[in-house]
């Protein structure tokens, strides 16, 4: 079964996923050459619901597989995925708290996050906090990743 990491956005899930294997499966790059544009536009043009439905599709066909996997962060929104994550025998929930993560999120020029972007930090806040039970639900394996470095992680991991 495949190494699934999962986790609110900005907990390190492609870092970490990069350092367990170099050939890891980012889901939003998947995604991304799915749809044939980047998610903020496909956001704006076709809205989160459309977008959580292919999501869920490259789920279902990515859990299946032998492979290191990190996920978008809203990926446990939908009950169906939650099923998915919960059945796989490795779902690494990568949990660190909200400052944390805010701060990581607001200093990666890298990454263009629609729901960042879009909602002032205590609507922010709300989407964290509404995600929580989410993660837990789904993980049967949960690493508090604050003040860790990425290969202190892994070495929780393996």
């Amino acid at each position: 079964m495949a190494k699934i990491l999962i986790g609110f956005m900005g907990s390190g899930k492609s870092t970490v996923a990069s350092l367990l294997d170099p050939n890891f499966v980012d889901m939003d790059a998947v995604i991304t050459e799915r749809i044939g544009m980047s998610i903020a536009d496909f956001f704006a043009s076709h809205g989160e619901a459309k977008f959580r439905e292919i999501e869920s599709q490259v789920l279902e066909e990515l859990a299946d597989s032998n492979q290191v996997i990190a996920t978008g962060g809203g990926v446990v929104v939908n009950p169906h995925n939650r099923v998915i994550l919960a059945k796989n025998p490795e779902t690494i929930y990568l949990k660190a708290d909200f400052e944390t993560l805010y701060q990581r999120i607001q200093n990666d020029e890298a990454n263009v996050r629609p729901l960042f972007v879009n909602n002032d930090k205590a609507s922010f806040k709300a989407i964290f906090d509404s995600r929580q039970d989410f993660y837990e639900e789904s993980a049967n394996i949960i690493i508090d990743v604050n003040q860790k470095s990425p290969e202190e992680i892994i070495g929780l991991i393996k």
